[in-house]
Formats: structure tokens, sequence, C-alpha cells
């Protein structure tokens, strides 16, 4: 049998040793366009704020390709011919195959704003290289400006205040981490990274850009030496345009197989269902792209292991405060503030949909597992989960079942 696994992340990774569960002598071909060992990217604005190097970054073992058997390969896939089961690589070499996984995650979006090309020292903030590349241009007298107050934004923003004079942050919503924080919980962050020193515009635009000015949307002008470009992300799926099923993302079952025959899909490039909402949606999260290439590794091997309990979820940090959030925000709200300390918990239907933890977050997991598993909460004491999280709020059989 002959895999071929186009992505060196979470998602190919996961692949990788969901095949050698099942099959261990299969010939694997894993392409990757970056020259790296597999890394974890989530862990880029660490290396530039000094928490970990490029060895600490490493998301394997040096021996993992060797230990299972792995052809890397450093290439850019630039087309799949279904028909005849290959890879077509940038240099026109053509590798074959039985099963073929598409972990190409995503990519920055940027946007066509006006005169950027007049910019000189602009960056996106997505893997090692731009990281590395970012660095160099950093200096104690440098005025950064960071477009895009999202995850991406502010962790990069985070990794390079203390190397830079200043950081201006600016986004169109009205918030910072929009996508993921309410009002309240956007402004207990925002203040914490204010009190570091982060400025922030939100609520502003640009409207263009005359060399290292940049004009926003009220003809106010702000000056910069660097800026660095994160409004948002696409996901990859150039390569299955034709081929496959796609909406936002690549659509895939819970066995993570496409529309097209022996072509799987894993990973940010991907949508699946959310369980806590139902809705199918592309949720870029490292632990949901390994399970689900783990899934497609067992697939593709001919066994079956089903990842069916998808949910959007982010742990972050930022200058030591802790954000956790998950699911929807949808229902009744059971509330808790008590300083930078956040608790927000939305429940309906006898289910729990969602919650924003900020400043403790311990015990997480078991909000977690309640949304996943789609718990009842009238077989719990919710109210004492609410208060103190804990195994014991769960009954006896339920607390074997969590502990086996």
């Amino acid at each position: 049998m002959k895999y071929v696994i186009i992505g060196n992340s979470a998602a190919g990774i996961g692949a990788v040793e969901g095949i050698r569960q099942v099959d261990g002598k299969g010939e694997i071909t894993l392409i990757s366009n970056e020259p790296y060992h597999t890394y974890s990217r989530p862990l880029i604005s660490y290396l530039l704020l000094g928490k970990v190097t490029e060895e600490k970054m490493k998301y394997r073992s040096d021996d993992f390709y060797e230990k299972n058997k792995v052809r890397f390969l450093h290439a850019t896939a630039t087309g799949v011919d279904a028909k005849e089961k290959q890879v077509v690589l940038d240099g026109g070499e053509r590798i074959p195959f039985d099963k073929l996984l598409v972990a190409t995650g995503s990519s920055a979006f940027v946007p066509p704003f006006e005169g950027l090309d007049s910019v000189k020292d602009k960056f996106t903030f997505m893997c090692l290289d731009d990281a590395q590349n970012l660095d160099k241009a950093l200096g104690k007298d440098k005025r950064v400006l960071i477009i895009g107050a999202g995850l991406i934004g502010l962790k990069c923003a985070e990794g390079i205040l203390k190397k830079v004079a200043n950081i201006t942050v600016i986004d169109l919503a009205p918030r910072i981490l929009s996508s993921i924080l309410n009002d309240e919980g956007a402004g207990i962050v925002q203040r914490h990274l204010e009190r570091k020193g982060i400025k922030f515009r939100p609520s502003c635009g640009v409207k263009s850009f005359n060399g290292n000015t940049a004009v926003l949307d009220d003809d106010e002008k702000i000056g910069f030496d660097i800026l660095v470009l994160a409004v948002g992300v696409r996901p990859n799926t150039a390569l299955l345009n034709g081929i496959a099923k796609i909406e936002r993302g690549i659509v895939v079952n819970e066995k993570s197989e496409t529309s097209a025959p022996d072509i799987y899909a894993a990973g940010d490039c991907t949508q699946t269902v959310d369980v806590s909402s139902g809705q199918n949606k592309i949720m870029a999260l490292l632990p949901n792209a390994y399970m689900q290439g783990e899934s497609a590794g067992f697939s593709m091997a001919g066994s079956e292991k089903s990842f069916a309990k998808a949910i959007p979820m982010n742990a972050i940090g930022f200058f030591g405060l802790h954000v956790i959030t998950a699911g929807n925000y949808t229902g009744d709200v059971y509330s808790k503030t008590a300083g930078n300390d956040y608790k927000r918990l939305f429940y309906s239907d006898n289910k729990l949909n969602g919650y924003i933890l900020i400043g403790d977050v311990e015990k997480a997991g078991i909000y977690t597992s309640l949304i996943r598993e789609r718990t009842p909460l009238d077989k719990i004491d919710f109210a004492l989960v609410c208060e103190k999280p804990g195994l014991m709020a769960f009954t006896k059989e339920e607390r074997a079942a969590k502990l086996s």
C-alpha cells in the first residue's frame, strides 16, 4: 500500500501515527513545502519571546520519520491527478498513491490594501519562516503596526513587545479576539495587554498605505517601521478543486473521507461538524487537527477510528493571563467574575453548549468533556460543576467511566 500525506503539521503527523497503528509495512511518503522537522506552529510567538528554542518547538522526536519508516520529501504539491492517483510536484515529478491525505492547513489572508507594495518591512505570522524573518527586522527603536486583533495578531504582539519601541494593534471589530470572546471578556484581556504597553485601535480600518504611513478610514495617519498583517486565514483547498466537495473548507465525514474515492483530508483545510451547535464549520485547532489526522490514518489503512466530537476550542495566554474557550455561546448563562477571573457557562436543552474562562482556568477539561459528550445536565450536580468543577459532581458510574 502506498500512502501519500501532503502536510507536515499536526494532522499529517496524526495520520502517520494512525497508519502505523494498523499497517506497519505500507510505504508512507510525507510531502512538506517547509524543509523543517515537524514543529508546533502555535509556539512561534514563544520563539520570539525567548521562551522556547527551535529544538523545543519540535512536535516529535528527531527519529520520528525513521522510526515510522516515512519518506520525507521537501517539495510543493501543485496538483492531484485523481484518475491516475498521482500527486504532482512543483518540479514536475509525480508521486503515485493508493491512499492520499490532504493536510495542507491554511494561509494568511492579505487584503488588497492600496499602496501595500510601498511598505518595505511587512510580514505575516503563520509559520517558522515568518517568525525568523520578522525577528531579523526587529529593533529597540522600531514602531510596529499590527493589523488584526485576533489570536495571531495578539500572540505576535506578545512575542515581540520587549524587542521594539511600541506596538499599535488595529482591528475593524469593536473588540479584540472577537471570534472567541464576548465584550466583557475581551475588555479584561485588552486592559491586561494595555497595562503591558500595547495600544489598541478597535473599530478602525486602514484605507491605504504610503510607505511607512497607514491612512485610516477617518483619514488619521499612523507612522510605523514594521507592519504585521494578521487579518485572518484561509484554508488551503486548491489541490482538491474540482475533485472533492469544497465549501468554505474541504468537506469530510467523521472518518476524514472526502467525496473523492481514496482521498482524505484533515486539519485546518477542512470543515467538520461542531457537536456543540450541529453546524458544519472550519475549526482550525491543533488538537482537532491531530485527532482528525489520526482518524484519517486509521481509515486509510483499512481500519476505523471515528472523529465525531469536534468542538471549537482555544487555550491561550498573554503575559500570564490564561484564556480558555470552547463550544458556542447560546442559551442561558451562568456568570461569575472576580477581578481578572471571569467565568461564563452557556447552556440550554439540558446540555452545556460552551464556556469562557479567563484567569482561573482550572478544571476546564470538565466543561470540555460535558460539551463533547453532550452529557445531560440532570445526570450531574450542575450547580456544583458551576462553582467547583470536579469529578465528584458526577454519579459513581460516570466517575468510573471517565477514570477508566
